[in-house]
């Protein structure tokens, strides 16, 4: 009955375990369930064989007890006809039978614990496979959302560099911006106290001009 003690070895195994130590989840989740399958295949076929010898057992058990009552009226038979001697070989051979039949019923009884105790740990182990499989697409589409979110993640630290590099641009900008203050204030001192005397007589020049030809075009009027 090894298939028994591999059963529970089957049930006993810590799945979590081998996740935690699985480059891809997602394949040894699959690796478990196509291992799990393949021990139900044994199991299945070990409870068919199990289930099989309670059955021949069984049968044999059925067969001793109805040849024990068939020497029973053999016996009765030869006693209604006189013969003792008949009598007797009938209840010998219904004394063998009953010895038989004892060793049968505990064959019987070990055979039917052995294949009730087989029939319900392929149940088990056919419904726990069916919870697995339930779980599978339940752990798939959260390895899903993980992806996702781990390609959020790197994406969050390209905007991050992004932001880093726009402040950079922008202190660079701003000593930009200083260093050009700073030369125009130092082209202004540099050129020195302005000398307003050439503004002022452009402004006479340019209004003698204006009057000059002022009178030019009275001259031609009065013509």
């Amino acid at each position: 009955m090894s298939i028994l003690t591999r059963f529970k070895e089957i049930m006993l195994s810590n799945i979590n375990a081998l996740l935690d130590k699985a480059e891809d989840p997602e394949k040894m989740i699959d690796q478990c369930l196509r291992n799990l399958n393949s021990d139900l295949g044994k199991v299945k076929s070990e409870t068919a064989s199990v289930m099989a010898e309670e059955q021949r057992v069984k049968r044999e058990l059925d067969e001793c007890t109805s040849e024990i009552d068939k020497m029973q009226r053999y016996a009765i038979k030869a006693l209604e006809a006189g013969n003792e001697d008949d009598a007797r070989k009938f209840l010998e051979r219904k004394s063998e039978l009953a010895k038989k039949e004892v060793e049968l019923k505990e064959a019987y009884g070990v055979a039917s614990s052995n294949a009730a105790q087989m029939k319900q740990m392929h149940d088990k182990l056919v419904n726990d496979i069916g919870e697995l499989e339930g779980r599978r697409a339940m752990l798939k589409g959260k390895m899903a959302v993980a992806k996702t979110q781990e390609r959020i993640n790197k994406i969050g630290l390209s905007v991050n560099s992004a932001n880093k590099s726009i402040s950079a641009f922008d202190r660079m900008e701003e000593k930009v911006n200083k260093a050009f203050d700073e030369a125009n204030a130092m082209a202004e001192l540099n050129a020195g106290p302005k000398d307003d005397i050439e503004d002022l007589t452009a402004k006479y020049d340019s209004n003698t001009n204006i009057d000059d030809e002022l009178a030019a075009l009275k001259a031609k009027l009065n013509k």
